[in-house]
């Protein structure tokens, strides 16, 4: 976490291998990320980002999206339930067959986010990166997908580049970001007190709260 422009997003996108470093070391298992296959690697992660995107065409169709095997019905329900997502498909007219409409505007941010979610876990992946998955919902949705998002992270790598701290706090280790370097690390109890940058920015968004 960190101020906008101190580099998080800019990790997401090398640990996508849209971007190789030019010095330092990135390592997925002990491995060089720049010599692992980038087919291969990218089967392995998973994202959801901030802007989600859907296309015209069924849920069933936008969860499957990017799968190159055959997935049989209990996988897909199985992402979807631990996507919190499955109970509102079900309870559609058409189900998992409705029409999500065009860049899914028949359904809510929330919702949305859910299917996201659901499409990066149907493909099982060992590491998932959310790129402020939350910070585009009112409280009510960030609540539901936080839930989805924390059933998700269980069991595999996880990396969060969070805007709102509460969806943090957690996480086995917090990494603060100023001015694209790290100024400080460790749990949200550890670097609460020691009242540094990260505490100043837990109570901005405290009294930011409170003022609205």
């Amino acid at each position: 976490m960190g101020a906008s422009g101190c580099g998080k997003t800019t990790i997401i996108s090398l640990l996508e291998r849209f971007y190789d470093i030019d010095s330092g070391a990135l390592l997925i298992h002990g491995e060089p990320l720049t010599s692992l296959d980038v087919h291969a690697y990218r089967s392995m992660i998973g994202l959801v980002s901030q802007d989600t995107t859907l296309y015209q065409g069924s849920i069933r169709e936008n969860v499957l999206l990017g799968t190159s095997e055959d997935v049989g019905e209990a996988r897909l329900i199985q992402a979807c339930k631990d996507a919190n997502i499955h109970d509102f498909i079900t309870s559609l007219p058409e189900g998992y067959d409705t029409d999500a409409g065009s860049r899914g505007l028949a359904l809510s941010g929330g919702q949305r986010q859910r299917i996201a979610i659901a499409r990066a876990l149907i493909r099982d992946p060992e590491i998932l990166l959310f790129d402020e998955a939350t910070s585009a919902l009112d409280t009510q949705s960030e609540a539901v997908v936080q839930k989805a998002l924390e059933t998700a992270a269980k069991g595999r790598t996880t990396l969060a580049v969070a805007h709102r701290l509460s969806t943090i706090q957690d996480s086995d280790l917090i990494i603060v970001l100023d001015g694209g370097k790290v100024v400080e690390q460790g749990t949200h109890e550890a670097l609460v007190g020691r009242r540094g940058r990260y505490w100043e920015m837990v109570q901005a968004q405290t009294l930011d709260r409170e003022a609205k």
